[in-house]
């Protein structure tokens, strides 16, 4: 029997970075992934480092995540990409401009400092950006990071300051005896440790069911592509005001986009499909017309946990003492996920974390029956 302070289910960029900022203040941890950290949802997303767009609720801990962000290579040893290249949103009517004209004057006072742009200044100071667009709002510090990169290396140092990080290695069984969590795995390990943190995405429901917290949560798969190597044109991170597509420009060249969504081959695996991608490119080219004839090199897509108010779930059980919840980010949790994973820390070293995570309960479902 291994025991520790705190077991951590799921080893995305969520559990990893609270594996990592446990073991920095001097807590036993053990951090279980099935497959390998960083392989699901937290290291095939889009890559957006952006608080620009996010609910105002979750403002505070996007505002905390862009502190940390910046300190990545002091962090976990790697800049991970990342880089404030400023986070362009488009809109395609005047309806969505005056959409992201409400949101620049309702987040005034979180520190985005957010610029909207007409027409006419949108073309002259990004000229790449197709003649449909009609205005955007611009947010200089957000940008973007490779999450491949990111992602694994943040379980990696959480290995360097003492936590056990165990991958392959899928949980098969979780009690609680009264006292401690008492976890079992597929192959052979035993653990137990006063602290449960349930950081297993779009799988994390099952977990909160076993304790009598079901959510109605659904699988989402967001489908992906990466162009060749292109003269560089982008200078920032895109979307676009009720949705559609993303993109970005990485340093080598290439165009990253995503948009729509795919399918599931199975539990563990998941596929794009033709028209998911067919309908990135025709949007591409529409916003982004200097990529017109270029060649998508690769196709993915992964697995993300929805929660009907769109809203993840952060914080304490409302049914079992002990157990931590942190899950059903929607496909957003790259960029907030280090800020959660310090918020867990706090709550289990201090008592209470330093942002509010109210907004975030899993106690606003309990009163919904899950199907």
């Amino acid at each position: 029997m291994i025991e520790v302070d705190a077991v951590i289910i799921g080893g995305g960029i969520v559990g990893a970075s609270a594996a990592l900022f446990l073991s920095k203040a001097g807590r036993r941890v053990a951090l279980l992934e099935r497959d390998f950290c960083g392989s699901h949802s937290s290291g095939v997303n889009y890559g957006g480092v952006r608080r620009q767009g996010r609910p105002l609720s979750q403002l505070p801990l996007s505002q905390r995540a862009h502190d940390i962000w910046v300190q990545l290579p002091q962090l976990i040893g790697i800049d991970g990409e990342y880089q404030r290249s400023g986070h362009l949103k488009l809109a395609r009517s005047l309806n969505d401009l005056h959409a992201l004209q409400d949101y620049a004057a309702s987040s005034r006072g979180f520190g985005l400092d957010l610029q909207v742009l007409e027409r006419a200044e949108l073309r002259a100071r990004f000229p790449w950006v197709g003649e449909v667009a009609v205005g955007a709002s611009f947010c200089p510090d957000d940008g973007h990071a490779n999450p491949r990169l990111v992602s694994p290396a943040f379980a990696l140092a959480a290995r360097r300051h003492g936590a056990q990080v165990h991958e392959q290695c899928a949980v098969t069984a979780v009690e609680h005896d009264g006292q401690r969590f008492r976890v079992s795995t597929q192959n052979g390990l035993e653990l137990q440790a006063p602290w449960l943190l349930n950081c297993a995405g779009a799988w994390a429901g099952s977990l909160a069911e076993q304790f009598g917290e079901g959510v109605p949560m659904h699988a989402g798969h967001p489908a992906m592509l990466v162009t060749e190597p292109l003269p560089l044109v982008m200078n920032a991170s895109t979307g676009v005001e009720g949705g559609g597509i993303y993109a970005r420009q990485v340093a080598r060249g290439n165009c990253v986009l995503g948009g729509g969504q795919g399918f599931a081959l199975d539990g563990a695996r998941a596929r794009p499909g033709q028209h998911a991608v067919i309908e990135i490119l025709r949007q591409a080219v529409e916003l982004y017309p200097f990529l017109e004839g270029a060649q998508a090199i690769r196709t993915w897509s992964g697995t993300e946990g929805y929660l009907p108010d769109r809203q993840p779930v952060i914080g304490h059980s409302g049914t079992q003492p002990g157990l931590l919840h942190a899950f059903g980010f929607a496909g957003a949790g790259f960029q907030i996920g280090p800020a959660v994973g310090q918020a867990l820390t706090e709550i289990i070293c201090s008592g209470a974390a330093k942002t509010s995570l109210d907004a975030f309960s899993i106690t606003r479902f309990h009163s919904i029956s899950v199907a």
